[in-house]
């Protein structure tokens, strides 16, 4: 029983670990399916999404504060 759950968790760690090779593999695929030109506009893009989410996030903020002052 022992050894069977130490298979499995090998076989896990094996597939979650990320080495320096698959993450070369995962670049050239990227570069191979959108091009050197496209790569930054697509950065571009995470970045603004991941700011104005940021942004938002921070505007909850003082909301959810004066509800719970309300509510006492």
């Amino acid at each position: 029983m022992l050894s069977i759950k130490f298979e499995i968790m090998t076989a896990l760690h094996i597939f979650l670990v990320i080495g320096p090779w698959q993450i070369a593999v995962v670049v050239v695929i990227i570069l191979l399916l959108f091009g050197g030109k496209k790569i930054p506009e697509l950065m571009r893009g995470l970045g603004s999404g991941i700011k104005e989410f940021k942004d938002a996030s921070k505007e909850d903020e003082p909301v959810n504060d004066k509800l719970e002052d309300k509510k006492d």
